[in-house]
């Protein structure tokens, strides 16, 4: 009977292969919809799709050229998508399950070709058979190298201990006459997207860091949309990034909300930037924004682009902060009513001197603006339009970098 129904087989396999350009998207959105593992950035993303359309091209040509099961192998699309799932320490069980959904999918196809081409009732059912037969062995085969592949790289993965990594990203970021394919080749990823570099780090009385900082990466995770890529530094400190073929978008709003709900732990984010170059560059933002955070003795989210010019001035704190008294003098008092006139006067400036604006930001009444910023002006003996732009970099350094401490 297998034999008798093998034409028909073939005829429906190829009318499948003739709809592949809309079948084929309709299974990776599919995907996409029912196993949240497979929501990746585009880069990823395109090989799952490229997975899929070799995938289903194996299958028809078993069922339209007759292959036999022996030959049947991993699809080379296929099995660096296993790696890239390994890499990502996205879990086997959400790769097999995706299998088995577009197995069914592919039977289902078949029973809607065969209901709209009519044959004999006995002859469909017997040809559904022979199809759901010849596709399941096809998974069951293709399953069994994607495991191997799956834990092979898990196990090579693994067996790059976390030394050997930042030491690996650490040449990355140092060896200036590095080129970019051997980059990527030490960190078995692509450099040729965006890239944005974020520093994690707990005080070393946490009493479990590495639940601390596996929160960390988990709310970055949820941040960002994305798998990071981390690297354990020691047990207080994690390097995290996050690569992507279009500009990474993290949501800093959320993530600074999230980490209040934990004191323990830190993190700066370095600016997005792209290629190898922007690789290395985001890296030092996020390492100039922790010596910011460290200087202040602060904890939570540190933003580079909001602390760059407190950065350039981090590395000579004590000379700055003797600059800053100079210039703001009986306002740099360690006190309520002195930090109180210091915000306020560092948001005026920030708003352009509008009293209504910076109100607003301070949550005050504009008068209360006013009198503050007179208050201010008397301190300093001068209107604050006179020595502007440097009363707004020590209010800046102040605010970011802290006051002496004595």
């Amino acid at each position: 009977m297998a034999l008798e129904n093998d034409p028909l087989v073939r005829e429906v396999a190829g009318r499948i292969k003739a709809d592949l350009d809309r079948l084929s998207p309709t299974m990776t959105s599919m995907f996409i919809e029912f196993i949240p593992e497979f929501r990746h950035d585009d880069e990823i993303r395109r090989l799952m799709v490229a997975s899929t359309d070799s995938n289903l091209a194996a299958m028809l040509d078993m069922l339209t050229l007759a292959i036999g099961l022996d030959d049947i192998t991993v699809p080379p699309a296929a099995a660096e998508y296993a790696r890239r799932f390994a890499q990502h320490d996205l879990s086997l069980a959400a790769l097999l399950r995706a299998y088995r959904l577009g197995e069914n999918m592919f039977v289902q196809w078949t029973m809607t070709l065969l209901a709209e081409m009519h044959p004999p009732t006995e002859v469909a059912l017997a040809t559904a058979a022979r199809i759901a037969s010849l596709v399941n062995s096809y998974i069951d085969q293709v399953i069994e190298g994607l495991i191997d592949i799956y834990e092979g790289e898990r196990r090579r993965w693994d067996a790059r201990t976390d030394a050997a990594r930042a030491a690996q990203v650490r040449a990355v970021l140092d060896a200036e006459d590095l080129d970019l394919a051997s980059a990527e080749d030490m960190l078995s990823t692509s450099l040729r997207g965006w890239h944005q570099f974020i520093m994690l780090w707990t005080p070393p009385s946490t009493p479990d860091p590495g639940a601390e900082l596996r929160t960390g990466v988990a709310l970055l995770a949820a941040a960002t949309g994305k798998a990071p890529m981390t690297v354990e530094i020691d047990d207080h400190t994690r390097w995290v990034w996050i690569t992507s073929t279009g500009r990474p978008s993290l949501d800093t709003a959320r993530l600074d909300r999230e980490l209040r709900a934990h004191p323990n732990l830190s993190m700066t984010v370095g600016d997005p930037a792209t290629g190898l170059d922007g690789f290395r560059r985001t890296f030092r933002d996020a390492l100039c924004a922790r010596s910011v955070a460290v200087t202040k003795r602060g904890n939570g989210l540190t933003v580079y682009s909001e602390v760059s010019l407190s950065g350039l001035l981090a590395d000579d704190v004590t000379e700055v902060q003797e600059w800053a008294g100079r210039v703001l003098g009986d306002l740099m008092r360690d006190d309520e009513t002195s930090a109180r006139l210091r915000e306020t006067v560092r948001v005026f400036l920030d708003t352009r001197g509008s009293y209504t604006d910076a109100a607003a930001r301070l949550h005050v009444h504009k008068n209360t603006v006013h009198y503050r910023v007179r208050k201010v002006e008397e301190l300093l003996g001068h209107p604050l339009t006179e020595h502007r732009l440097d009363i707004e970099v020590a209010l800046t350094a102040c605010a970011q970098l802290g006051l002496p401490r004595h």
